[in-house]
């Protein structure tokens, strides 16, 4: 199972926020500098989300650009990607793969027209579908608004065009108090693709029962930044 550090960039810094909401955020350094030091300390994969754009006020596109130009390992990158042209614009400059919520979301009720065309023109090894969850339902829009979709229902209408997913368990998002290993088991038993977990990974041992239950990954925030888990196991 692949440990991957988050840099989640808030008004240029990376930054970490509880449960996604403003006003928690805690800052952690430049994001360029922050993404090359975990690449130097062995990690192999990075999660990449610009949370200006997730939230409609901004965008850190330069930070995001500057941090692909300047590390070797992939990039998973998310946030605020809500329309075809966004989409395109960062598969153009070579992010390894993007990761779709709201967009997602938008497109089932339109069979999947915009994913679609996406994997035809890049192939679905470069789409990734966020399955933000709270209560077991989809939320969009930075994790505000909430759906009528389940996660594991509108997961298996993806299988023949993405990846695979990005399941976050909003309830325990960024508060470092354990995962909800049931929700997440559903997941990962209900899907052919690969499942990569982030929120609320506190400990070793929540990584151990991830690979246990089959989670391709694991991405981790809060609990890296803060000592509690390191890079390596």
């Amino acid at each position: 199972m692949k440990i991957i550090p988050a840099v989640d960039i808030l008004d240029g810094r990376c930054a970490q926020l509880v449960g996604g909401m403003p006003g928690t955020e805690k800052f952690y350094g430049n994001p360029v500098e922050v993404a090359l030091r975990w690449e130097s300390v062995g990690a192999e994969l990075l999660h990449v989300v610009d949370l200006d754009a997730t939230l409609g006020r901004g965008s850190n596109t330069d930070s995001i650009i500057s941090i692909k130009k300047s590390v070797k390992i992939p990039i998973h990158l998310g946030g605020g990607i809500r329309d075809f042209k966004s989409a395109k614009g960062f598969l153009d400059i070579g992010i390894d793969r993007i990761i779709l919520g709201t967009l997602a979301v938008r497109d089932y009720f339109d069979d999947f027209e915009v994913l679609k065309k996406l994997r035809n023109e890049f192939g679905g090894d470069r789409l990734m579908v966020a399955l933000d969850s709270k209560n077991g339902n989809v939320v969009v829009k930075g994790w505000r608004e909430k759906t009528e979709l389940n996660a594991v229902e509108f997961a298996k209408n993806l299988e023949d065009i993405v990846w695979g997913f990005l399941y976050t368990d909003v309830d325990v998002e960024g508060r470092m108090s354990g995962i909800n290993l049931m929700g997440i088991r559903e997941i990962v038993q209900s899907t052919k693709l690969p499942v990569i977990v982030s929120g609320g990974i506190s400990s070793s041992g929540d990584l151990e029962k991830l690979e246990e239950i089959g989670a391709w990954g694991a991405v981790l925030g809060k609990a890296l930044y803060e000592g509690k888990i390191g890079l390596r196991r």
